[in-house]
């Protein structure tokens, strides 16, 4: 996950109220199973010493309607001051969060959101194209362009003679410059907003016309096995390959860290793992990537006097704390990304880290 949105939490001074909590609301009970999960989580969070006003701000503000169909879980982050973070989630939190720390309790979203994934779709054929970009925890597109249109001869009608000669021509003329301006847009959207994916679905001569323009973008580019443009928008077998390529996705570039870190460990070089080490490394601003599990990282404590210049904001942190909570912290302010991998994959410990030198 790229920790760059959570920065402006830890500009804000705590304690922090957590609530991170599935606010669905699709079955015939919907609301008062809504009403339930916020009371319980504001309960907790009052239980854990939170004030009057500061759980009554966060209920308020969990009570209010998502504005997305289910399933949606939303997390909010509050001060004793304000609510300092606000954000919905495409997903059901089965297991909800509410904590009042010294620090915000931000394990649980940075494991769900490093799932997802920025990407653009591109649907090519003969007479054009549209093209849109995604946010794969959005269930809409961010933004959505129609490209092409040259119709002339574009189903290359078969004629006698010469003619036909040339009305094939001028037909693969048309259907390369509709494909170019599919192109087009998807280089913008590319260069505007860095998406780590491009999936390219539609008509096979058009899509080749594309792909040979598009792999040449700073955006891995995934065929699709499926994707003509529908008029009802109903494909099934696009969104069955769009979710595949997404999967595919999550598990290679998580499975590329866990490769780095065991080559690291290999070496004895590049890497950091268990929490004083992981600390250690963060006060050096050495982290590039932190690694934790996030079953097992939050059992273990972490005492900042140990590890002096281990940055936390405007948080005032007397006392251990959680390691989760402190190492997802520093990550945050280091600018290091985030990613959740099971202790198996770190070595046995319940953290790791790559380091961006040795």
């Amino acid at each position: 996950m790229d920790t760059a949105t959570l920065a402006p939490v830890l500009t804000k001074p705590g304690p922090y109220a957590t609530v991170f909590v599935d606010v669905s609301q699709d079955t015939e009970s919907g609301r008062h199973e809504h009403e339930t999960r916020v009371r319980d989580a504001c309960h907790e969070l009052a239980a854990q010493g939170a004030p009057s006003q500061v759980v009554e701000r966060l209920q308020q503000r969990l009570d209010e309607q998502p504005g997305r169909a289910a399933p949606v879980s939303r997390l909010v982050v509050g001060t004793p001051d304000e609510i300092v973070y606000d954000e919905l989630a495409t997903t059901r939190q089965e297991q909800p969060v509410a904590s009042w720390d010294p620090l915000p309790d931000l394990a649980a979203w940075a494991a769900h959101r490093d799932a997802d994934v920025r990407f653009v779709l591109a649907l090519v054929d003969h007479t054009g194209g549209q093209v849109s970009l995604w946010d794969s925890d959005v269930p809409v597109p961010t933004e959505e362009i129609t490209a092409g249109g040259d119709l002339q001869y574009v189903h290359q009608v078969p004629v006698g003679g010469w003619a036909s000669i040339e009305v094939q021509r001028t037909s693969e003329n048309a259907w390369r410059r509709n494909a170019e301006e599919v192109v087009a847009e998807v280089e913008r959207l590319v260069r505007q907003h860095r998406p780590s994916m491009i999936l390219l679905a539609g008509d096979p001569a058009s899509c080749g016309i594309a792909r040979r323009e598009l792999d040449a973008l700073p955006a891995e580019v995934v065929p699709l096995p499926t994707g003509q443009r529908h008029a009802d928008g109903g494909d099934d077998a696009l969104h069955q390959a769009i979710r595949e390529a997404l999967f595919q996705d999550v598990v290679g570039r998580r499975t590329a860290l866990a490769e780095r870190l065991r080559d690291g460990l290999g070496r004895g070089e590049g890497v950091a793992t268990g929490v004083r080490d992981v600390a250690d490394a963060l006060v050096q601003g050495r982290v590039e990537t932190l690694l934790f599990d996030p079953a097992r990282l939050g059992e273990h404590e972490l005492d900042p006097a140990q590890h002096p210049g281990l940055a936390f904001g405007a948080a005032n942190i007397v006392g251990p704390v959680r390691a989760d909570e402190a190492l997802i912290a520093g990550a945050v302010l280091t600018e290091a990304a985030v990613v959740p991998l099971p202790s198996a994959a770190l070595g046995g410990a319940p953290v790791a880290a790559l380091l961006r030198w040795a």
